[in-house]
């Protein structure tokens, strides 16, 4: 599946993966087809419900007992927030806090006024530097997640005197795609670049498109929105790895500077 690019700008005539969930691609795509590029869509990972919601459902019911809950992605937002409408209201005093500037923006579209963010940076190490992290001593603290993850969020707000208790929401899947819509690409030198905006998903490309696919991808662009990700694609073997800012307009930056300076 593709977007319709425009006959000219900084992307004409270069096929750019998107390999978000396929919920998620939308916005950057059609960012990518605004300037010239021809969006390329291959979802390297599902978002499913946990296998079993007993644990998320009790811990939702208590939700007032908490202090603070904090989102850590888009998916933890959409996926904890429905099931909170469905259960009850949200509590007046509890506070809420997310990792980056998306999962903020989700949280404001779901009515939270107020929600605790970091400006720049957008991952557990710029969250945890805000004053409302920093003091958080005797608060309890949950933490809306995927199954798995980093645990220095947690693991931090402990060592400072939090009470804190994981509700995870969603569980990434990766799907079952058949890889020849890239390899396709590739052998007709219509795919130009791979943009990738999680570790876990870079894992799952790199196994879903098979050794062919893997030659391929070690010759061509990746594009990362943080460093913990190029680090990943550096130790999978890939050197042709572009680190841009957050967000869609970040990733879109890059892109139109990299290719304009190969022209």
């Amino acid at each position: 599946m593709s977007a319709a690019p425009p006959s000219a700008g900084p992307l004409a005539g270069r096929g750019i993966v998107i390999t978000r969930p396929a919920h998620q691609a939308g916005s950057l795509a059609a960012r990518v087809a605004a300037v010239g590029g021809r969006a390329i869509l291959f979802p390297v990972v599902e978002i499913a419900d946990p296998a079993d919601l007993t644990p998320l459902n009790a811990l939702v019911d208590r939700l007032h007992e908490f202090d603070l809950a904090v989102f850590i992605s888009p998916n933890a937002v959409s996926k904890a927030m429905n099931l909170i409408n469905l259960r009850r209201a949200l509590p007046a005093r509890l506070s809420f806090a997310a990792v980056g500037d998306a999962s903020a923006n989700a949280l404001r579209a779901r009515g939270v006024a107020h929600v605790i963010a970091p400006a720049e940076n957008f991952d557990s190490e710029a969250l945890l530097a805000l004053p409302a992290l920093r003091e958080a001593a005797g608060k309890r603290v949950v933490i809306f997640r995927g199954e798995g993850g980093r645990e220095m969020l947690r693991d931090t707000l402990i060592a400072r005197g939090a009470h804190v208790e994981y509700a995870e929401c969603y569980r990434r899947v990766r799907p079952q795609l058949d890889p020849a819509l890239l390899l396709d690409a590739w052998a007709h030198d219509e795919l130009h670049a791979v943009v990738v905006t999680s570790s876990g998903g870079l894992n799952n490309l790199v196994e879903m498109i098979g050794k062919a696919g893997k030659a391929r991808l070690a010759g061509t662009p990746v594009f990362v929105p943080h460093v913990r990700i190029a680090e990943t694609a550096n130790m999978r073997g890939l050197t042709s790895v572009v680190t841009t800012a957050a967000g869609d307009e970040g990733i879109v930056a890059g892109l139109c500077a990299h290719f304009s300076s190969c022209k």
